[in-house]
């Protein structure tokens, strides 16, 4: 197999490629051409995510994989399900998307994982981890009930393999005796390297070139076990997929792959190239600019400073290490960082564990990913009043990703619990500052933060902000702009245009009351801005106390509409919902 050691700028050749559009061509073709559409589709993938950026890695591990489950499935009659679907590029392009890939994760292009709506081929929607089995199952017993013969295959990680979900449906799909086929795609990663007994336990016995022990795992749970197998030799992965395809019941096949396979870089590094961003063309030379730190630098490095000082302070992450910038304090701490895999309930609970035997937990978690942790926030975090903070990275709309991974709803799954303190920074020295307020704070906390970098404010010492307590911005007339979070410079641009009293709210809960019955006083518009769904967001904190104090202004409540927002850019997003500066001006100039 070809090498590749960078990224072709110009599209590669492709002939055999180019003649298929759908499965159905691919199964024209005779097994032996099968490792020379292998290493084009390769070279088309990496000329394709070179050009928009995207998901890299784990594509490059299933190339093979791809190739053989659609060779001998019927697809789309048979059911193909590919957990998260970072892994799914090649299958877009074997599946009749070929010439619209260079438009993933574009405004109006493919999505960037598997969708129903996109083709006949994307047989369920993913993008969180660890659903593939409990979905594939469904639709074989469907299948069953129905009298339908179909084929039903689940691809899943190593990594994915680590959460409760997937292990619950394993344990059902043996009381069932379904005809199912889940694959594990063993390549000893997620997005960070793996955590915990399953992945030791797998790899020891892969060192050991031996599939009996990891055989009693499956089997135990009545599973047909067969592997492990080379997920990149077509002559071992068509046999065991057609014995496997070929047999009755629950059956499991583990392959083991390398990610970033054919792209030097990407196996040395699987972390750094698991995503790209757009390679640029070359232009001549011009001086760096600085590097601004993200939201989550700012994180990591307070939670860093705050254990020199204070020894309870323990991080917890569900496999989100880089993501969320713990990778220096899993160095400087390793006794007090907790990477448990990709399992969000079990992430909660422990910290609730460690909050009642006095340590100091924060737990670093994308907004959208501590949606599956949800009970464990209510049961065993928030009734017990514990004293946690939930560092929510990634609120709001995230860009390219679309609607899976935007934190888009945080406030109002949150706002409605007792004693849980919400917190919405607009800047870095304010993240700082919330964050030290939320770690201080008796109780639950949650500190809600956008992906990518703020306005570049400088940071220093955190100071402790009263809870509550807004700050107001500028004065102004008629109308009172409350921000909520990262929007400020945006709301500011407004407020200046059109001459409005402007605050940073700071917290959603508790609000600012008395700030609010001061400004109904002299503003009859209230209006609200927030990175997040309007429903049951801060806007509505806001409706509700006007409406208990029976203050009779207007409100006008802007933030993310009541619909899914699709991939694009984040500024596209933004404007997309009227919450760029233009957008919130002509909003805020249809009410005066």
């Amino acid at each position: 197999m070809t090498m590749f050691y960078a990224i072709p700028e110009s599209r590669p050749h492709t002939p055999l490629l180019d003649q298929i559009s759908i499965p159905a061509d691919l199964r024209q073709l005779t097994v032996e051409q099968l490792p020379q559409l292998a290493e084009q589709l390769r070279a088309f993938l990496l000329y394709t995510v070179g050009q928009t950026g995207g998901h890299f890695g784990a594509g490059l591990g299933v190339i093979e994989l791809t190739i053989a489950l659609h060779y001998l499935l019927r697809t789309p009659d048979d059911h193909l399900i590919w957990d998260v679907g970072h892994q799914s590029y090649p299958h877009k392009i074997l599946t009749g998307r070929r010439q619209e890939l260079l438009s993933i994760r574009q405004k109006d292009g493919l999505a960037p994982f598997p969708r129903i709506s996109e083709s006949p081929y994307d047989d369920f929607g993913t993008g969180h981890s660890s659903t593939s089995i409990s979905a594939a199952l469904g639709m074989a017993l469907a299948d069953r009930l129905q009298g339908l013969k179909h084929k039903t295959v689940a691809v899943i990680g190593d990594g994915a393999m680590t959460a409760g979900m997937a292990f619950e449906a394993l344990n059902h799909a043996a009381h069932t005796h379904a005809n199912l086929l889940v694959i594990l795609n063993d390549n000893d990663m997620s997005i960070s390297r793996n955590e915990g007994g399953l992945a030791t336990y797998l790899a020891r016995n892969l060192k050991d070139k031996m599939g009996a022990t990891t055989a009693a795992l499956f089997e135990a749970l009545d599973f047909h076990y067969n592997g492990p197998v080379d997920g990149h030799d077509f002559n071992q992965l068509l046999p065991a997929l057609q014995r496997s395809l070929n047999s009755k019941g629950p059956q499991f096949l583990h392959i083991t792959t390398l990610k970033g396979k054919g792209f030097a870089p990407a196996e040395k590094d699987p972390v750094g190239y698991h995503a790209i961003t757009k390679i640029e063309p070359i232009n001549p030379p011009t001086p760096p600019k600085p590097r601004q730190s993200s939201y989550a630098n700012i994180f990591g490095r307070w939670i860093c400073d705050l254990a020199e000082h204070d020894s309870r302070t323990v991080a917890i992450t569900p496999a989100m290490c880089e993501g969320s910038d713990l990778v220096q304090f899993s160095q400087r701490f390793s006794e007090r960082f907790f990477d448990v895999a990709i399992a969000e309930q079990h992430a909660v609970t422990l910290a609730a564990g460690m909050a009642c035997r006095q340590m100091k937990p924060v737990v670093a978690i994308y907004s959208t990913f501590l949606q599956r942790g949800y009970d464990q926030l209510i049961h065993d975090v928030a009734i017990q009043n514990l004293d946690i903070l939930f560092a929510l990275d990634r609120a709001g709309l995230v860009g390219e990703d679309g609607a899976t991974h935007s934190g888009c709803f945080d406030i109002s799954y949150l706002r409605c619990l007792p004693g849980l303190m919400i917190m919405a920074p607009a800047d870095e020295q304010e993240l700082c500052n919330l964050l030290q307020t939320g770690y201080e704070y008796q109780g639950p906390a949650a500190v809600r933060y956008p992906r990518g970098t703020g306005p570049g404010v400088a940071t220093t010492t955190p100071q402790i902000i009263p809870p509550g307590q807004a700050r107001v911005i500028r004065q102004g007339e008629r109308a009172a702009l409350l921000n909520f979070g990262p929007l400020l410079n945006e709301a500011r641009v407004a407020a200046e245009q059109l001459n409005l009293t402007l605050v940073d709210m700071r917290f959603v809960k508790p609000l600012d009351h008395s700030l609010i019955d001061q400004l109904v006083t002299n503003h009859p518009l209230l209006v609200t801005l927030e990175d997040h769904a309007v429903k049951g967001g801060a806007g509505a904190e806001v409706s509700e106390h006007l409406h208990t104090q029976q203050y009779h202004n207007d409100l006008l409540c802007l933030g993310i509409p009541d619909r899914w927002i699709e991939h694009a850019t984040r500024a596209e997003q933004l404007a997309e919902c009227g919450l760029d500066s233009q957008g919130i001006i002509q909003s805020i100039q249809g009410c005066l």
